[in-house]
């Protein structure tokens, strides 16, 4: 004798929420619909419906009906950069705001690894892709642009114009740390610079050579930090290891200036900023800590998410404006690392 086995869960439809609220099925579809128009009253007898019957709305049936996924990917290159979590965090938040789910997905800064990870998202069908500290090919580019598919650069910009791009004013916030450690009294000037090939490093360096050369001094000491902890440690080791030293280095930004302030105190025994003035990009929340108090240049996280967003949903929605290269400003918040008369 074989036992019976239970009933299969009879589905709610969204039929069945339709009669129950006594309204038609595409007003239920309406209210389910991120940005799609449904009165008050419409609203609350629908979700009151659909609460009783204990119905939720099948998402992919409806990506597969209306050809839209509301599926954002997000790519990143790595998020041991404070800066980076943060940014992921609040895209994410605002793009779900928006009607949005959004995939993160991780990638190294090698192209082939790009292409790699865009391949797959593009496999998931997403509306939309965000590529923050990454870069990607002018072949992958032109695919999606065939797609009819928006990318947005956050953080970073390349020469192409089908990409859209979101930036803070690297090439100024250089100039100012610059202009900022030679009033200073700073002469003997280093700098410890990102990946080579990112655009924000080499905008921060073209704006602090600028600086330099407007305040009457130029750059003395250069090393390497790849964006990378391990590596800017390495490259601070170097560059003061000799009694030749920088008596002010920028560091291109905070990630690195940490390591590069913990070699400085902990394995040099040097004061900071008595013998040497530090100063970072980004002002991630970290910057503030007494431990550091890091001079740097702060960008605009909020309004650099905002911008993006808005610049995706403008393309998505068919925006008939070509991408644009959308640069903010930011400001320099001085603290104790590059002055002797503030106390931690």
């Amino acid at each position: 004798m074989t036992e019976d086995l239970p009933a299969a869960p009879v589905r709610v439809t969204s039929l069945d929420v339709a009669r129950r609220a006594g309204v038609s099925q595409s007003a239920v579809s309406r209210v389910f619909t991120p940005g799609a128009s449904a009165s008050k009253r419409t609203v609350e007898k629908v979700r009151k419906a659909a609460e009783e019957l204990g119905y939720r709305p099948n998402v992919l049936a409806r990506a597969m009906i209306t050809g839209k996924s509301r599926i954002i990917g997000l790519v990143v290159y790595y998020l041991d950069n404070y800066f980076y979590p943060l940014a992921v965090e609040r895209l994410s938040v605002e793009l779900q705001k928006q009607g949005y789910h959004v995939l993160v997905f991780m990638a190294s800064n090698t192209v082939g690894d790009v292409e790699s990870v865009m391949q797959e998202i593009l496999d998931y069908q997403v509306d939309g892709i965000v590529l923050a500290s990454v870069s990607m090919s002018s072949v992958l580019a032109s695919r999606c642009d065939e797609l009819g598919i928006p990318v947005v650069l956050f953080n970073r910009t390349q020469k192409d114009d089908r990409l859209a791009s979101v930036v803070s004013n690297n090439f100024e916030g250089g100039r100012q740390i610059a202009r900022h450690l030679v009033e200073g009294g700073a002469t003997r000037i280093g700098y410890i610079a990102g990946f080579e090939g990112a655009s924000t490093q080499i905008e921060r360096e073209a704006g602090f050579r600028a600086g330099l050369g407007e305040a009457g001094a130029d750059l003395r000491y250069r090393g390497t930090g790849n964006f990378r902890h391990d590596e800017a440690r390495a490259a601070a080791l170097e560059m003061f290891a000799g009694r030749d030293r920088p008596d002010a280095v920028f560091v291109c930004n905070d990630h690195m200036a940490f390591a590069v302030m913990d070699v400085l105190r902990a394995k040099l025994g040097l004061d900071v900023p008595g013998e040497v003035a530090v100063a970072g990009f980004d002002d991630v929340p970290i910057a503030a800590w007494a431990a550091y108090d890091l001079t740097s240049f702060r960008q605009p996280l909020g309004a650099m998410v905002d911008r993006t967003v808005a610049v995706l949903m403008d393309r998505i929605g068919g925006d008939g404006e070509a991408p644009a290269r959308h640069v903010l400003e930011g400001e320099l918040i001085v603290r104790s690392s590059t002055r002797k008369d503030i106390t931690p």
